[in-house]
């Protein structure tokens, strides 16, 4: 007879993301998850496979929560630039946040810890990458649909614009004392979409 588990598998992986989005992949040893999760090491690996399946799975719902949310902030009915400026503002606001300063972005912290060496994590970072240039692209189609948006700008490249810059000031907000600096940048950016 199969034993039950003793313990909520869903709340064991929102603590391991905790725990690997504040410290990062290889300063988490197995032993910070037995004891942060409060589980034992075998419950660990039979639930979630070992320290780097379990990472994967704690990315996998970092970013299909977040993914998410970006998707239905930008897809709401109506006016869509005010839509993709306020997604920008709240970035560059997150970003000098005190809680954000702790511990970044998940997907960003990946990129730059593992993307170069993991190709599954790679991987995972540039699905999430691409999920958040299609749902902007998608945005800003749709503003110049409604002439919120001049005829002559490309979405796509404004897309990756915005992107890459999202991702740029999740990384200086994290490292500057000074929040101007990535406010400052993002009010720039934007008037590329006037």
């Amino acid at each position: 007879m199969a034993r039950t588990k003793e313990f909520d598998p869903e709340a064991a992986l929102r603590a391991a993301l905790e725990l690997f989005w504040r410290r990062g992949y290889e300063a988490t040893s197995m032993t910070d998850l037995v004891e942060h999760l409060g589980i034992g090491r075998a419950s660990i690996y039979a639930t979630f496979g070992n320290k780097h399946e379990l990472y994967l799975k704690a990315l996998d719902r970092y970013t299909e929560t977040r993914d998410s949310h970006l998707l239905r902030e930008l897809s709401q009915p109506g006016p869509a630039l005010p839509a993709v400026r306020a997604v920008v503002r709240r970035f560059a606001a997150e970003a000098h946040s005190d809680d954000h300063r702790a511990k970044g972005c998940f997907v960003t912290n990946t990129a730059a810890e593992l993307s170069a060496h993991d190709t599954a994590a790679n991987r995972r970072v540039e699905a999430s990458w691409d999920r958040i240039e299609t749902v902007l692209c998608s945005a800003l189609i749709r503003a110049q649909a409604q002439d919120e948006l001049p005829a002559d700008r490309d979405p796509r490249g404004l897309a990756r614009m915005l992107l890459v810059l999202m991702q740029g000031l999740r990384v200086v907000g994290k490292a500057s004392d000074d929040p101007g600096r990535v406010r400052d940048a993002a009010e720039h950016a934007l008037r590329l979409l006037d």
